[in-house]
């Protein structure tokens, strides 16, 4: 009776273990999906999303969605860092384009999915680590608002189907490579001149650094970060030096919610 308890004590770790390590930290149903169906444009600073191909992979789509729904709570928590914000990602953009797919092809914009009363952005229509949840609790509370995974580089990675929003990789997020992903994201998001940059003596930045300034910064914020940034901003040394020395006046540019495919 000694030796079976004994046993049983040493294989509790690995039994708690085993629904973690059968996950795919690699994401790669959803990688072949992006693959398949999502370009970099010429510019390479945005991306089309084939949502007609999505469609037609429906099924796969799905399977990637329950198997990120599979994944309960406590296991979550026993990913690392990098995994869990990843993970979130991938989620956020995966149920994004579920969630466009439930409209197309009639919908020009993901906002034609929402109300007066409901945005789509608060559709409660997935299930995510246990609970019933709505795309923006995966943003503003599960990564946001968890001081551990807060990064300001994440508003270049998650993706809203339009436009005016920073591009849907074609690939997914991995732990083992998420720092520079991320930079990557950020880089071509900074470098998109219809976007961000110095016009008519301003700098011209996205709505994106408005709405969401004080993740940008703890004192003096959108400019901590785009000084931070001024390189990726410039197309000169002395555009690059001005925006340094914070002398541009900041401008917010227009936001275009059409939807981030080609054109119909």
């Amino acid at each position: 009776m000694r030796c079976a308890a004994l046993l049983l004590l040493l294989a509790a770790p690995l039994l708690q273990a085993a629904p973690q390590a059968g996950f795919d930290h690699g994401h790669g149903a959803w990688s072949g999906l992006l693959e398949r169906h999502v370009s970099w444009r010429p510019d390479g600073h945005a991306s089309v999303v084939d949502y007609a191909g999505f469609e037609s992979d429906r099924s796969a789509l799905k399977a990637y969605l329950k198997a990120l729904s599979a994944v309960p709570d406590e296991t979550f928590q026993g990913f690392g860092r990098d995994e869990q914000l990843a993970f979130l990602i991938n989620a956020y953009n995966a149920f994004t384009v579920e969630l466009v797919l439930g409209g197309w092809p009639e919908i020009e914009s993901i906002k034609d999915l929402g109300s007066l009363f409901r945005s789509p952005w608060r559709q409660r229509f997935f299930d995510l680590l246990g609970q019933r949840r709505h795309l923006d609790e995966i943003e503003h509370e599960l990564i946001r608002g968890n001081p551990r995974l807060a990064d300001p580089r994440i508003h270049f990675a998650v993706n809203c189907a339009s436009i005016g929003c920073p591009a849907l990789r074609p690939e997914a997020y991995v732990g083992t490579r998420l720092d520079a992903q991320l930079d990557d994201q950020t880089r071509r998001f900074l470098q998109d001149r219809s976007r961000n940059g110095i016009e008519d003596g301003a700098l011209r930045v996205s709505p994106i650094f408005d709405w969401y300034e004080e993740d940008f910064g703890a004192s003096d914020a959108p400019w901590d970060f785009l000084v931070r940034h001024a390189a990726w901003l410039a197309d000169t040394p002395a555009e690059a030096a001005r925006i340094r020395a914070r002398q541009p006046r900041l401008r917010f540019g227009d936001y275009d919610w059409s939807l981030n495919t080609a054109p119909r």
